[in-house]
């Protein structure tokens, strides 16, 4: 086989030459890597897969022997796979559900603001707690957005949580102050969704 010319011995050849170059450049780079610290950490953006993402990092933090922490500050206790798998890990994996729904659903502000402080408070007790390695704020973002918590005390909270403690916070329209502060943002962004086509919640993509 020819490719412009070229043999396929001298193609692998060439293949190996520019593989070798990008490790030698990509080892120096992480040689330049030192420090460890635990990282705030914002899943935010209108696609899916937020939350997903969340416990995917429980998953990953439990099959390191870390003990996590998950607080929902807007789904109730939904039966979902996730929370299925999770409850079998006891002993490294807590999860705590404070909301009662989406505020469109209890349409009822006071009430709201009043699960989000509780959620809140609870958070703030794990995130002392030196016996959790991580902490997930889910839909946090949501309760920021509608100013049912203090953005600034959130953010001080964040500052002076121990120095090894991983805090991921999930949820739309993550506040520019929070964006600013965190170590690591990623923002989900829809491109197609079959919601739209007229498909509903699915066992196993959405629950």
């Amino acid at each position: 086989m020819k490719t412009d010319g070229m043999t396929e011995e001298e193609i692998n050849r060439r293949h190996a030459e520019k593989m070798a170059k990008k490790k030698a450049a990509r080892d120096k780079m992480l040689a330049t890597k030192t420090e460890e610290k635990g990282l705030l950490i914002v899943h935010t953006g209108k696609g899916k897969g937020k939350s997903t993402a969340a416990m995917g990092l429980a998953v990953r933090a439990i099959g390191n022997g870390m003990r996590v922490c998950i607080v929902q500050f807007v789904k109730g206790v939904w039966k979902t796979g996730e929370r299925e798998v999770l409850l079998h890990f006891p002993e490294k994996c807590t999860m705590k559900a404070m909301g009662e729904g989406f505020t469109w659903d209890t349409q009822d502000r006071e009430r709201d603001v009043a699960a989000a402080h509780a959620a809140w408070d609870f958070a703030k007790e794990v995130m002392a707690d030196e016996s959790y390695d991580m902490v997930i704020l889910d839909e946090l973002n949501i309760v920021l957005r509608y100013d049912y918590l203090p953005v600034e005390e959130v953010l001080e909270t964040f500052a002076a949580k121990r120095h090894m403690l991983h805090v991921v916070v999930t949820g739309r329209n993550a506040k520019e102050e929070l964006i600013e502060a965190a170590d690591l943002v990623t923002e989900m962004t829809q491109v197609k969704h079959p919601f739209r086509s007229g498909v509903k919640a699915q066992l196993g993509i959405e629950f």
